[in-house]
């Protein structure tokens, strides 16, 4: 069990410029914050600067609930900085959608329930019965809703409704084998994480391992991402490979396949949990 820290984490970015590192450390110092991460980035070619700080609270002589104030007024307004605050107090609450495919939900129940990760998780999302069973077993609530093209809107609707009843902060798609509508994503901007069973851009498709066999590749991947409205197009957040070789049969690339996703999956739902992510564009500054 990872030891409780009573701390703020700060996630910036903004246009680079000198003093930005030492304006924010100063704030932090000069109010008695003691600084226990810190790391930083330029993208030299656009000229932006990003940062990822956390200090601990005990001593700290702003008020929690005025921190944000302060450091906007203070700092964030003079180098127009885009910012987020969190606390360390207060855990993220993620909702696991899954359909018929177990690996990946079992990977994250399991670390959850080992308490590796400061989340909780209070129901699981399906568009079918099959995982119930495994929601049981470890006390987590369990919502099936088949989806067709005709009932998708009103279903999702539904869907929305729960996670706001719930005060989901954001969702982890275990091989949910849906594709989501803009106005569900709209209403989790860069808070639905999406695991691809392939390397992307290559070999998309309801089954790139048998393109991959076919094609006698040297190696396969699974990517994690962000769920944008175009389709395994957000910003990545992790990617992994394996090598295989020609005597690999399409069962064993499958096999190999699924031990990716669920490792790449959950560094992408740890990095998110733990607040070490940054979305430019349509990239990720993933802090280690």
């Amino acid at each position: 069990m990872k030891e409780k820290k009573n701390t703020a984490i700060l996630l910036i970015h903004c246009v680079d410029r000198p003093g930005i590192l030492a304006e924010v450390t100063e704030f932090i110092n000069q109010h008695r914050g003691n600084i226990v991460y810190l790391d930083q980035y330029v993208n030299r070619e656009e000229g932006v600067f990003f940062m990822r700080v956390e200090w601990e609270l005990d001593r700290f002589q702003i008020p929690k609930e005025k921190v944000k104030e302060y450091f906007e007024t203070l700092i964030a307004v003079r180098f127009e900085m885009d910012f987020r605050l969190y606390f360390s107090d207060v855990k993220p609450r993620m909702a696991i959608f899954v359909s018929k495919m177990s690996h990946c939900l079992y990977d994250l129940l399991a670390r959850y329930a080992a308490g590796e990760w400061e989340v909780e998780i209070p129901l699981i999302i399906s568009n079918h019965p099959d995982m119930r069973q495994v929601a049981e077993c470890f006390g987590i609530e369990y919502y099936e809703f088949p989806i067709t093209k005709e009932n998708k809107a009103e279903q999702e609707a539904r869907e929305l409704e729960l996670l706001k009843k719930y005060n989901v902060t954001f969702c982890v798609l275990a091989r949910y084998m849906q594709v989501l509508s803009a106005d569900f994503i709209q209403h989790y901007p860069h808070r639905i994480i999406n695991i691809h069973h392939s390397f992307l851009p290559a070999f998309v498709g309801s089954k790139p391992y048998h393109a991959a066999y076919e094609r006698g590749v040297k190696l396969i991947g699974a990517t994690s991402h962000y769920v944008t409205c175009d389709l395994d197009a957000g910003p990545i957040i992790d990617q992994d490979v394996t090598y295989i070789s020609h005597k690999d049969t399409v069962d064993e690339l499958v096999k190999k396949g699924r031990d990716l996703e669920k490792i790449v999956l959950s560094h992408a739902v740890e990095k998110h949990i733990e607040r070490k992510i940054l979305t430019y564009k349509n990239r990720t500054v993933v802090f280690q």
